[in-house]
């Protein structure tokens, strides 16, 4: 009475790490590191949207979005990637309650496991964020894991896979910044994957929900290299929120955006089985795309805390300074531990919930994934707790 697809999913990396922690106490007062979820403050304009007594609360949310949110995140888009006007138009954009939420969905959308022959391919980076994953074993696809290893940037070579393997791959989904290890596609390189992408009939799908939490640059984007090539969108969408951006996770407010034929099929999906973004919310986060003051100051605080992962860390464990996103990628081989061993010990000893990255594999079945020695830390506390941390990840290396 259940499907069978469902068993094919591995747990959760949090559930997994639950069960690799249990029964064991932390030796100290708890911090988690392990949970990407923002501690900063949002911003208060939020709440005036939320609580006005004239809020909308009694209606029934557009599926595709009110006139003002679409303007306010296609200007966003064009503002913050240089875009022609118009590029993107109003029917290229829809709300979605997040990121993971848009990614899994669009799985029922662009994997099509009904046609005869072999059953289609969803390209992903392997560690990644496991939505990619469940999207294309619950549509019947099957998932090809590229590693993203140091010798690659930390970025999977999908130019490097087999003829065969492309020609059956129904989505390509590239992540930048990557989640967990914070290193970016440059703008040469999204070049390269819209065309690899159109060149083999793949949609291509950009998870860019990290895009304003960067070190020094903005990352380039995916709809940058669309107008690079001639401006077209076609078999291109990306997806972004307010999560990371402005601290406002609770909020669930992303959307997808790009090619319109795709955006479309998306909304027509979101008309039978989407909850839709209640009008309140999406006139709070029209106010917020419109703002890029709050996002510096977010922005800042993240870089702090990585000046102080530089100057206590140096080279240990890897450490290398993220060009985006708010994670540490941090290498356990120097301990003679795989990351699980080492997240037990940090937690038994030191009281750190860190996340092996093993729990991130887009193929659990291998014997050695790409995150087998390595630890996502989340710098997503306050400063002083992310300094105690530190120091107390510190005091756990060996010798």
């Amino acid at each position: 009475m259940i499907n069978p697809r469902l068993g094919a999913l591995p747990p959760y990396p949090f559930r997994r790490l639950a069960a690799l922690l249990d029964g064991v106490n932390p030796g100290a007062p708890p911090i988690d590191l392990s949970i990407g979820e923002p501690r900063h403050a949002p911003p208060p304009q939020i709440a005036r949207f939320l609580s006005d007594p004239s809020a909308r609360w009694n209606a029934y949310p557009p599926v595709a979005g009110t006139p003002a949110w679409k303007e306010a995140v296609a200007d966003w888009l064009a503002r913050r990637y240089a875009l022609p006007h118009r590029m993107i138009p109003p029917q290229a954009v829809i709300p979605a309650s997040g990121t993971r939420e848009a990614l899994f969905m669009l799985g029922q959308v662009l994997i099509d496991a009904t046609a005869t022959g072999a059953p289609p391919l969803v390209l992903m980076p392997d560690p990644s964020y496991l939505p990619y994953l469940g999207a294309t074993l619950m549509n019947g696809a099957v998932p090809v894991a590229v590693p993203a290893r140091a010798e690659t940037n930390f970025q999977p070579d999908f130019g490097s896979l087999p003829e065969a393997v492309l020609a059956r791959a129904s989505v390509l989904i590239a992540c930048s910044p990557a989640n967990p290890q914070g290193t970016l596609i440059d703008a040469d390189g999204w070049r390269r994957l819209v065309r690899l992408a159109r060149a083999h009939d793949i949609v291509l799908v950009a998870d860019e929900c990290y895009s304003e939490i960067y070190d020094r640059a903005p990352p380039p984007g995916v709809l940058e290299a669309c107008r690079d090539l001639g401006g077209s969108l076609d078999g291109v969408l990306v997806c972004n929120s307010l999560s990371k951006r402005s601290s406002a996770a609770g909020l669930r407010s992303g959307f997808v955006a790009g090619d319109p034929a795709l955006v479309e099929a998306f909304s027509r999906l979101r008309a039978y089985g989407a909850a839709g973004m209640p009008v309140p919310i999406q006139e709070a986060s029209a106010a917020l795309w419109a703002d890029d003051s709050h996002v510096a100051e977010n922005r800042a605080l993240y870089q702090a805390k990585i000046d102080a992962a530089q100057a206590r860390l140096g080279t240990r464990m890897g450490f290398y300074r993220p060009p985006g996103g708010f994670f540490l990628w941090l290498d356990t081989t120097g301990w003679e531990e795989d990351g699980e061993t080492a997240a037990v010990r940090l937690w038994r000893d030191h009281g750190l919930k860190v996340l092996p990255g093993a729990t991130m594999s887009a193929d659990p079945a291998q014997a050695d994934p790409p995150g087998r020695h390595r630890l996502r830390l989340a710098l997503v506390h306050n400063q002083a707790t992310i300094e105690q941390a530190l120091d107390r990840l510190i005091a756990a290396a060996p010798g």
